[in-house]
């Protein structure tokens, strides 16, 4: 049998998807360089007590993944997508560059422009790449584990980057390499995406009027999707409370209690790394698993995920009762505790977004996406308001705590594993 022309087309992934993989990689690097840097530098340089600190970062994880519910929602209502990834771009950038003054006016004014632009560009990117694949449902998963690969080799360069400069240079010089690549970010988005035909379509260019939303679904059905939606964000916020252990509790414990010479920045790139390594693996997994009718559904696979890094941080807890308590053991620990959560973040967060994509009422696309950064910004928030733990118990003991969090998440999922897939359902 012959396939059209555009049946062959809806076989494949999409044109637009190396554009924005190119450009959430920059965007992921310039972010990864400064979160990297961020903790150690208010404790080395500008001298936060441990509350501050903990308050500060928690603070501006919060408002970094909360405001994209409202760039979202103006997206949505006012500026469109395009318009809103570009504006979103500008700010950050400006954001990464006024970090680089050294002066603590400045870091509050820099805090200020990257969660304002965050708020613009996250939720919309993702949004994006959920058009893209409007017609191809059935290669949705695989396209966000692929586009995931560019957020996490960003994530892998930017604290490897960020190391080595503020080691090598100064703390200016590698807070200023974060906006060079959200630069190239906003190149690479501006310049390329046209390219791919994406907007002949209109919906880059403008506000979808209300025609274009799908607003016929059934009595009831946007409410349904709304509370699955809202079971998807609860198990975010218990996932990204543990993940974002990595910025904070993670990077001490290896400066403080790993044997290694190299810098701290540098032990959040193994993470990411593994997430590179593993991605193609789980996309040819799907892949062949889709082939057999044997592929799991994403609740599924977002449950797997929640229980991956329920043994990281039981697999955390036993090196911290075989002497990174209080002295310092292998770096072996560590690099397999990132194995665990890289595998769990490719679970859990990929599908999170694609299951979000697939989910969220027509109209309310890009306010849906915003909720799941909201939900992101609130277990980062959380990561460092049970920070305050990490200074007063064993450090096994908090990490036994983050696995009893994430187990129950996995077991949430469990129950509702049958309500979600019967939403899902309705949607294909």
């Amino acid at each position: 049998m012959t396939l059209s022309p555009a049946d062959s087309a809806r076989a494949r992934h999409p044109k637009g998807l190396p554009v924005l993989f190119l450009t959430e990689m920059w965007e992921r690097f310039s972010f990864y360089t400064m979160s990297s840097l961020l903790a150690l530098y208010m404790d080395e340089k500008l001298r936060f007590s441990h509350d501050a600190l903990r308050h500060v970062q928690g603070s501006y994880k919060l408002f970094v993944y909360f405001l994209p519910f409202f760039g979202g929602l103006l997206a949505d209502r006012k500026l469109g997508l395009h318009r809103a990834v570009i504006f979103g771009g500008i700010l950050m950038m400006l954001g990464h560059l006024t970090l680089a003054i050294e002066s603590l006016p400045f870091f509050f004014t820099a805090l200020l422009l990257l969660v304002l632009g965050s708020g613009l560009l996250k939720p919309n990117v993702s949004t994006i790449l959920g058009e893209l694949y409007r017609d191809r449902p059935q290669l949705r998963d695989s396209g966000y584990n692929l586009f995931y690969m560019g957020i996490n080799t960003g994530a892998f360069l930017g604290p490897l980057s960020a190391g080595y400069l503020q080691h090598h240079a100064s703390w200016s010089i590698a807070f200023a390499s974060a906006g060079v690549g959200m630069l190239v970010s906003l190149v690479v988005f501006v310049v390329g995406l046209p390219r791919t035909g994406y907007r002949k379509g209109g919906t880059a260019e403008r506000v979808r009027p209300p025609a274009e939303t799908g607003a016929t679904l059934a009595p009831g059905e946007t409410q349904r999707r709304v509370v699955a939606l809202s079971v998807v964000f609860l198990i975010a916020i218990i996932f990204w409370m543990a993940f974002y252990q990595y910025d904070f509790s993670m990077t001490f414990w290896f400066r403080d209690n790993i044997r290694t010479t190299v810098p701290a920045e540098w032990s959040q790139s193994i993470e990411p790394l593994c997430v590179i390594a593993f991605s193609p693996l789980v996309v040819w997994l799907w892949g062949t698993l889709r082939a057999r009718r044997a592929e799991p559904r994403s609740p599924a696979k977002m449950m797997f995920g929640m229980f991956l890094m329920t043994a990281a941080f039981l697999l955390a807890f036993v090196a911290g009762r075989m002497g990174g308590d209080t002295g310092r053991v292998s770096v072996a620990w560590i690099v397999g505790i990132y194995v665990l959560i890289a595998l769990g973040e490719i679970f859990v967060s990929a599908m999170g977004l694609s299951l979000v994509s697939r989910v969220a009422p027509p109209k309310m696309q890009g306010m849906m996406m915003g909720a799941w950064f909201v939900a992101t910004g609130v277990g980062g928030y959380l990561s460092n308001g049970i920070g305050f733990l990490w200074y007063k118990l064993p450090h096994s003991t908090y990490f036994a705590i983050m696995a009893a969090f994430l187990a129950f998440g996995g077991l949430l999922l469990v129950v509702l594993a049958r309500p979600l897939n019967r939403v899902i359902d309705q949607t294909t």
